[in-house]
């Protein structure tokens, strides 16, 4: 049953075509290319008001998939995205690094290390937590709105619970769509 499978399970054999079936030059077109498609995706929030902010959050996707290729390339283009969205929407250049590219590099990171859906859960969701707070608290940012601005420890724990459900809905939906996104090359 899917719920008692191993995520190594679910994630290694779609990965694996990726990793060992193509060149370097191809993977790390493949991460610049994915950069270009999260950094668009995350700009979609500022230049299509309204179904944009319903766009954005899908800019986690690309970095994931980086990031299953290798933590290396993952980190490439998580950076290169912040560059693109530099020249592209600066306005969304200071929700990106610390909420959906945190997000993406804990969730794709957790994938790499742990073996279970909860210990990736909360090592994400760790992630998300703390660039919403870093946000909130450091920058006085509003991200999450104005009601949340002050620093109180139930805050913390609502921005935690926020991040544990968002984590939650990101993993189910990335091990359910994964094995059928990629799928072997037949030679």
């Amino acid at each position: 049953m899917f719920w008692k499978k191993d995520i190594k399970e679910i994630i290694l054999p779609a990965i694996a075509v990726v990793r060992n079936q193509r060149s370097f030059a191809f993977k790390l077109v493949t991460s610049a290319f994915k950069a270009l498609i999260a950094a668009i995706l995350q700009s979609a929030g500022g230049i299509i008001p309204g179904i944009g902010m319903l766009i954005s959050p899908f800019s986690t996707a690309p970095i994931i998939l980086s990031m299953l290729i290798s933590p290396s390339y993952g980190f490439l283009s998580y950076v290169l995205t912040i560059f693109l969205l530099l020249f592209m929407q600066p306005s969304e250049l200071i929700v990106y690094p610390f909420t959906t590219g945190a997000m993406a590099i804990g969730i794709g990171y957790g994938f790499i290390l742990f073996n279970r859906r909860w210990k990736v859960l909360t090592f994400s969701s760790l992630f998300l937590c703390i660039g919403i707070c870093l946000l909130l608290y450091v920058v006085q940012f509003p991200v999450l709105g104005p009601f949340l601005l002050n620093f109180k420890v139930s805050n913390i724990i609502v921005i935690y619970l926020f991040s544990l459900l968002y984590c939650g809905l990101w993993i189910e939906l990335f091990l359910r769509l994964l094995p059928k996104l990629i799928r072997p090359i037949k030679k």
